[in-house]
């Protein structure tokens, strides 16, 4: 099974409610890309535009092996259209507020999953029925967790129990599957030289990693400092790692408790296999239909009588949490985000297609259209769908 093979097989259109009109002091675009991540994109018009940051706002990240279609607004932005490379800016017209996620209604998806054999296209469609009968469950996807190192420690649980040296060297140090030659080279500095920061000063080149050993130069001590250093939205992917992970312990405890191994699949993620529902039984349609789950956070408060209570507290106890515990100690800032997400979400307009495969001699093709929530995952909706292993 291949997916992704090119950009054209995988295609994302945000859908918005937005009406652009001809006042307001944001500028309103519709941002086309291939090959490129959301926040190099906007960098690329940002330097091309020579444009403030803070001026640009969009609702999500969109992948970067994709043709993705998106939104954002600039703050008395340009009435003009760019192109940098494969990345192209329309103009739509003014807007009052600026552009967020609460704007996005839906993504709508198109995706190509090649070089199948005829029965595993046979068993995807079949899959695909039990998807619009028992719904699909809203994880994560290891999309989330690519702040996770080869070692798979999570920087923001090291945060939370204090062990602040080993988040900084996670953050710093640790190889990454996608670090670049001069990204290995520091990294391999760092490991060799972690602690003398006089040394590290004197020849690492010039970065964030560079102004985070320049303070630890003068302040030898104080890695909670150090860390607390760390670049906003760095601190945020840390820790909107580790609370998704966490979430998703939750669902998958949920699942298996509530609905059996007999109505289950695993569903393979990064950090091991997750369940997913083959039927619902019939007295835990309206439960599991109507399902959300909290995103563990200190901010959320303890409720044994909460219909989450016990899910939470037995995640937590597992990784010797609790919800009080669940922030950075002797820091305001990060924080864990306050919120909840659904458990269940059912793709619509949900169709799907098998042909020959035309890059893969005598194998097939499946072509997905669909649309799904904002910050719901189209690839989680494959890996369902190809999923054979039985709960044992």
């Amino acid at each position: 099974m291949k997916v992704k093979q090119q950009p054209a097989d995988f295609l994302v259109e945000e859908r918005t409610d937005v009406v652009p009109g001809p006042k307001g002091e944001f500028a309103l675009y519709r941002l086309d890309k291939t090959g490129w991540t959301t926040p190099d994109a906007i960098n690329a018009i940002r330097r091309r535009w020579k444009i403030d940051g803070h001026r640009v706002s969009y609702g999500g990240l969109k992948d970067r092996h994709a043709e993705t279609t998106q939104h954002l607004t600039i703050f008395r932005g340009p009435e003009s259209d760019i192109t940098v490379d494969k990345v192209r800016l329309a103009y739509l017209g003014r807007s009052l507020e600026p552009f967020t996620a609460a704007n996005i209604v839906a993504n709508r998806f198109t995706l190509v999953v090649r070089s199948l054999s005829a029965g595993e296209v046979d068993r995807a469609e079949r899959a695909i029925q039990d998807v619009n009968r028992a719904g699909l469950p809203n994880y994560f996807d290891d999309q989330r967790f690519g702040s996770v190192g080869e070692n798979g420690e999570f920087i923001a649980k090291e945060m939370v129990f204090g062990r602040f040296d080993r988040a900084l060297w996670l953050a710093l140090a640790a190889p990454y599957e996608h670090d670049r030659g001069e990204q290995k080279r520091e990294k391999q500095l760092l490991r060799e030289k972690w602690g003398d920061w006089a040394t590290l000063k004197a020849t690492l080149p010039k970065g964030h990693a560079r102004s985070l050993v320049d303070y630890l130069a003068t302040h030898p001590m104080d890695l909670k400092g150090a860390v607390a250093r760390l670049r906003p939205e760095l601190q945020g992917l840390y820790l909107s790692a580790y609370q998704s992970f966490l979430w998703n312990r939750m669902l998958a405890l949920w699942l298996e408790r509530r609905l059996g191994r007999e109505n289950l699949v695993l569903v393979d993620l990064k950090f091991g296999p997750v369940p997913a529902p083959v039927r619902i039984p019939d007295d835990l349609h309206g439960t599991w239909n109507d399902l959300t789950l909290p995103l563990p956070s200190a901010r959320l408060k303890p409720d044994p009588f909460a219909p989450w209570y016990a899910i939470v507290n037995d995640v937590l106890t597992a990784e010797g949490l609790t919800l009080e515990t669940m922030k950075i100690p002797g820091l305001q800032k990060p924080f864990f985000s306050r919120g909840e997400r659904p458990g269940c979400i059912r793709p619509e307009n949900l169709r799907s297609l098998g042909e020959n495969d035309e890059k893969h001699r005598t194998r097939k093709k499946l072509t997905l259209h669909f649309d799904l929530p904002r910050g719901s995952y189209a690839t989680m909706l494959v890996k369902r769908i190809t999923a054979v292993r039985e709960v044992p």
